[in-house]
C-alpha cells in the first residue's frame, strides 16, 4: 500500500509517499480501507521528531481516518462488517491506504455524510469533547473561554460548548478566523494580535471571567489567562504552541483564585480510555450531526490535498492559515 512517509526528522520537503506492506488485523482489531485522513498539529510535531508515537502505534502519520471496512480481525465481537463506512480514532498510521484499528475506536459515519467530512472528525472532535467533559466537566451556564478558535479543535470545541448549552468565547488571529468561530456559534471572539484578549473577556462577562479555559497555547499566555479565569475556574492545557516557560509567581495568583490546571493529552491514553470516549462520543454527540438535528453539528474542511501533495497541506497548517481541518485523500 501506498503511505506518507519520512526518513528522517525536519521540514515538510522531507515527506514522500512510499509503498509499504499492508498491516493485517490483530486481535480485535479491524483492518479499514482509508478513503481521507486528516492533519493535525501532532503530525507536525512527529514530522520533526519531536513527538513520537506510543509504543506498538504505527510510525506513519495520521491521528483520524475515514474509510470502509475491509477485513475483521480474530476475537471481533461482531460491531461491524466489510464494506461498514467508518471514522476511526487512531494512534498513527491515517496517512496510507491501509489502517488497523481496535474495533472499539471506529464510530460509524452519519449516512448523509461523505468520506472528507467524517475525515476532519475523529482526534479534533474527540479531543475538544474529552477536554470538556471528561476533564473539564463542564456545567451548563458556564462561560468557556477556546484558543485557537478557527483550528479543528477550536470549531468543534465551540459547536459542544453550545450543545452543552454553555457560552463559548474564542481568541484567534485574523479577522475571518474570527468570522469562522462567529458562524459556528461563539459568543465573542478575539484577535490576540491586536487586543488584550483578558481585557476583553472581562469586559464581555462583567467581571466574572471564565470557568474553563480550554489552552493549546501554553507559555506565552498564563498572565491573561488567569486575568480571565474565574474563582474555581480549571485551566486545560492540551498543547505548548508558545513553549512550556513560564516566567512569574503563577502558583501564587492561581492560589489565590482557587483555580486548577489540568493537561491532556490523547494520543497516549490507553486503550480502554479512548474506548469509552468513543462510546460516549458516539451516544452522546454524533446523532447531532445527522441533517435535521437542532443544535446541527458540522466539521469545516479548509482544504483537500491528494496523499502525494502531503507536504504543502503540511507548509499550510505550519504558516496558520487554515481555518477548520486540512483534509488528505487517497489515491
Amino acid at each position: 500500500m501506498l503511505a506518507v512517509y519520512f526518513d528522517c526528522p525536519g521540514g515538510p520537503e522531507n515527506l514522500y509517499v512510499k509503498e509499504v506492506m499492508k498491516p493485517q488485523p490483530g486481535e480485535g482489531e479491524v483492518l479499514v480501507k482509508v478513503f481521507a485522513s486528516a492533519l493535525n498539529r501532532a503530525d507536525l510535531l512527529q514530522r520533526r521528531g519531536k513527538y513520537p508515537p506510543p509504543k506498538g502505534a504505527s510510525d506513519i502519520l495520521g491521528l483520524e481516518a475515514a474509510g470502509s471496512v475491509a477485513g475483521l480481525g480474530p476475537g471481533c465481537k461482531g460491531r461491524w462488517k466489510v464494506g461498514d463506512a467508518v471514522m476511526a480514532l487512531l494512534s498513527g498510521g491515517g496517512q496510507a491506504e491501509y489502517v488497523t484499528v481496535p474495533e472499539g475506536h471506529l464510530m460509524p459515519i452519519p449516512s448523509d455524510m461523505n468520506f472528507i467530512q467524517a475525515a476532519a472528525i475523529p482526534e479534533a472532535w474527540l479531543t475538544a469533547f474529552q477536554l470538556l467533559h471528561f476533564v473539564g466537566k463542564i456545567q451548563k451556564g458556564e462561560r468557556v473561554l477556546i484558543h485557537a478558535g478557527a483550528s479543528g479543535v477550536g470549531l468543534a470545541a465551540t459547536q459542544l460548548v453550545r450543545l452543552a448549552k454553555a457560552v463559548p468565547i474564542v481568541t484567534a488571529g485574523a479577522p475571518e478566523k474570527l468570522t469562522a468561530t462567529a458562524n459556528a456559534g461563539a459568543a465573542a471572539g478575539f484577535n490576540y494580535k491586536n487586543e488584550d484578549f483578558s481585557e476583553k473577556v472581562l469586559e464581555f462577562t462583567h467581571g466574572a471571567g471564565v470557568d474553563v479555559i480550554l489552552d493549546c497555547v501554553g507559555g506565552s499566555y498564563w498572565e491573561k489567562n488567569l486575568n480571565c479565569l474565574s474563582p474555581d475556574g480549571r485551566w486545560i492545557i492540551y498543547g505548548l504552541l508558545s513553549g512550556g516557560e513560564v516566567h512569574g509567581d503563577l502558583l501564587t495568583r492561581l492560589l489565590a483564585k482557587r483555580g486548577s490546571i489540568h493537561t491532556s493529552l490523547l494520543r497516549s491514553r490507553d486503550k480502554e480510555y479512548k474506548e469509552r470516549l468513543v462510546k460516549a462520543f458516539t451516544e452522546d454527540v454524533l446523532p447531532y450531526f445527522s441533517g435535521g438535528t437542532s443544535p446541527h453539528l458540522q466539521p469545516l474542511v479548509d482544504s483537500v490535498y491528494p496523499l502525494h501533495e502531503t507536504a504543502e497541506a503540511h507548509r499550510l497548517m505550519e504558516e496558520n492559515k487554515n481555518i477548520g481541518k486540512i483534509v488528505i485523500k487517497m489515491p
